[in-house]
């Protein structure tokens, strides 16, 4: 027996070591990436240790074990990276900025380092520091040039912060995040006398420069001056009749003056534009959406542009709101055919189940109901609704039994929901009647009309 128990310990001591082993491989990996250098065992074995101690956060020892390799290489960068980040998650900033710091000192061009001194420096909202910090970065990757915009904005460096946004815009084109920025900025300076002469000195002496337009056409909206806001639109169009980002701001305009033919060939050139973004577009279509429920004779002109729009975007809300719009319209095909097309999309999204559910049986298209709420049910099985649908479905089909042990169950998710109970009651007498369990039947049809009376 003992001999077992001992085979059982070396085999133990042996997994143990393995797995040590590998989890050293596996950090040594680490540390080379990090280019650690030429390193003593001693050095390695308390910078794994620090590895260890930083893993379970214990961060002390494992500052303790990094100054031991401090001293055993004093200019190790790594050293001095492994230290700051220890002391970050000890939310000693100071410390942390300062050993960031001396590894930036002695590897100005690693980007790791950097981007931890920069997210320190936002931590502790030093976002000067910060600014520093982000422009470095982004002579090592451009892509960190939008967030120095943001930088700027929350140092309140406006100016410099909007030159960035125009940059970026105007190589990689509009950006509903950049563009968010943007509006943050306008909000927070207030000073749109000074801006709009910014901008019309801009255009002045670069007619070309789209986003100076578009801006200027924004700050007039803001005001109130749409009259100025659409000739300055009018104004790009003619410098720049390629322009689609205009047209972002022209339909609107052409919407308000009820010029339905313009607004829609503007909508079709924002929908086809690759420099113009889904959610942008999504919003367009939504603006139509609601000056069709006030105008309802455009409703032909608003089905042109939005089954462009389906087309190139596929969009669970898109098929949403359009089959709403279809169902408000008493057009209920249509909007069964697109709450399919959105339920395809997003097959968890609780409204379109429900919405395509009620239209199928609606139609009586039974096998689609079937199947469609059963699925409801795996997906929903909190919601009584689906009980009631599935329930429905099933008497629809003849298939009683498992209607009624259905619909029993859909009665225990029912919560200070009458007008639900009684819809349940009624659906249990139809699947009673089906059983031929009369009494059942009456006693269910009866608290149907009890709580249809209370209600009413």
């Amino acid at each position: 027996m003992r001999r077992t128990i001992l085979i059982f310990a070396i085999l133990g001591t042996a997994l143990f070591q393995e797995v040590q082993a590998q989890e050293e491989e596996q950090m040594l990996q680490e540390v080379n990436r990090d280019d650690l250098g030429n390193v003593s065992d001693q050095f390695q074995e308390n910078f794994f240790e620090a590895l260890k101690q930083k893993g379970i956060e214990n961060y002390e020892k494992a500052i303790s074990a990094l100054e031991t390799c401090k001293k055993l290489q004093p200019d190790n960068a790594v050293v001095f990276f492994e230290i700051g980040k220890n002391y970050r998650a000890m939310e000693q900033y100071e410390k942390a900025v300062e050993n960031f710091s001396i590894a930036h000192e002695l590897e100005p061009g690693r980007e790791a380092i950097l981007a931890e001194l920069y997210s320190t420096f936002m931590e502790v909202q030093d976002y000067a520091a910060a600014a520093s910090a982000i422009k470095k970065l982004v002579k090592i990757d451009n892509s960190y040039t939008e967030d120095l915009a943001n930088v700027y904005m929350l140092n309140q460096q406006y100016d410099e912060a909007l030159a960035v946004l125009d940059e970026l815009d105007s190589t990689f084109g509009n950006s509903s995040y950049r563009e968010r920025i943007r509006r943050q900025i306008y909000a927070l300076t207030n000073n749109t006398v000074a801006q709009i002469g910014n901008l019309e000195e801009g255009i002045a002496a670069d007619p070309e420069n789209e986003q100076n337009y578009l801006n200027l056409i924004y700050v007039h909206s803001q005001e109130g001056n749409e009259e100025e806001a659409y000739k300055i639109a009018q104004e790009l169009l003619e410098t720049n009749p390629g322009s689609t980002l205009v047209h972002l701001a022209l339909y609107k305009f052409y919407l308000d003056r009820e010029k339905p033919k313009e607004a829609v060939n503007s909508m079709k050139i924002v929908f086809r534009s690759e420099e113009i973004d889904a959610d942008s577009k999504y919003k367009v279509l939504n603006d139509f959406l609601l000056f069709s429920r006030q105008n309802p004779d455009y409703g032909e002109e608003l089905m042109e542009v939005a089954e462009l729009l389906s087309e190139l975007e596929e969009k669970p809300e898109l098929y949403q709101e359009l089959g709403q719009y279809f169902l408000r319209n008493n057009r209920k095909k249509e909007a069964l055919e697109y709450f399919q097309k959105g339920l395809s999309q997003d097959p968890n999204n609780f409204e379109l189940t429900k919405n395509t559910l009620l239209l199928q049986l609606e139609f009586r298209e039974m096998e689609s109901a079937n199947k469609l709420s059963a699925t409801a049910l795996e997906i929903f099985p909190a919601q009584p609704v689906f009980y009631l649908l599935r329930g429905l479905t099933l008497n629809a089909l003849e298939n009683y039994q498992q209607a009624e042990e259905i619909l029993t169950f859909g009665l225990d998710y029912v919560i200070d929901d009458r007008r639900m109970e009684a819809d349940l009651y009624g659906q249990l007498a139809i699947a009673n009647a089906g059983l031929n369990k009369v009494e059942k039947a009456e006693e269910f049809s009866r608290k149907a009309e009890m709580l249809m009376k209370e209600i009413n």
